[in-house]
């Protein structure tokens, strides 16, 4: 494991590098709006890919790395975080697939950032597709916008709402809430057949 910090237009970044013994493609992962990097279902989805031969950036945005806990207006996460991937892109990661993804706000940042950053597909962890109790207020724009293969594991109990799936995106639920601590593996599980499946499209 490696850790580097990356200049971005609104503060330095932090990314945590988790290296496959043979890396076919390089998945980088957002935390949660008020989380970190350490976050269960982060952890378990770092493992599937390095077992699938795929290398792993945790990625932490400025604000965190500056140590606050609200999170900076969506288009300073999205400027950050197309900054960390280009830079990632060209010093560690040269030549290979770029995969994005992150769990809750990371998500959204996911999506929103795929067709600029090139991402040849996105993993989702717990999209929150609406705020608790208002549906109306959806977000499935975002999500309706990655032209790229796009997975979305979400609990089955997630007060967030759940996606339903496109033609390009699939949605496995798993148990539990929106934190998706309750089953790790099966978390796991999900993010490894679909990035086994995602790197024969991509390489």
């Amino acid at each position: 494991m490696t850790k580097v910090e990356v200049d971005t237009p609104h503060g330095p970044a932090r990314a945590e590098l988790h290296c496959a013994e043979e890396g076919r493609a390089a998945l980088l992962l957002g935390h949660g709006a008020g989380g970190g990097i350490s976050a269960p279902d982060l952890v378990a989805v770092t493992r599937a890919a390095t077992a699938a031969d795929v290398h792993v950036a945790l990625v932490e945005q400025p604000y965190r790395v500056a140590g606050r806990r609200a999170p900076a207006p969506a288009k300073q996460l999205d400027a950050a975080w197309l900054a960390v991937a280009e830079d990632l892109g060209e010093r560690w990661f040269a030549d290979l697939p770029l995969i994005f993804g992150g769990r809750s706000s990371g998500a959204r940042v996911a999506c929103r950032t795929a067709e600029a950053g090139e991402a040849s597909a996105v993993l989702c962890l717990a999209f929150p597709l609406h705020p608790p109790g208002k549906p109306e207020k959806s977000r499935l724009a975002e999500l309706d916008g990655v032209e790229s293969p796009v997975l979305v594991v979400q609990g089955e109990r997630d007060s967030f709402g759940q996606p339903e799936p496109s033609h390009n995106r699939e949605v496995v639920l798993v148990p539990g809430d929106h934190s998706l601590k309750a089953d790790t593996d099966s978390v796991f599980r999900a993010a490894q057949e679909w990035l086994g499946r995602i790197l024969r499209l991509v390489e």
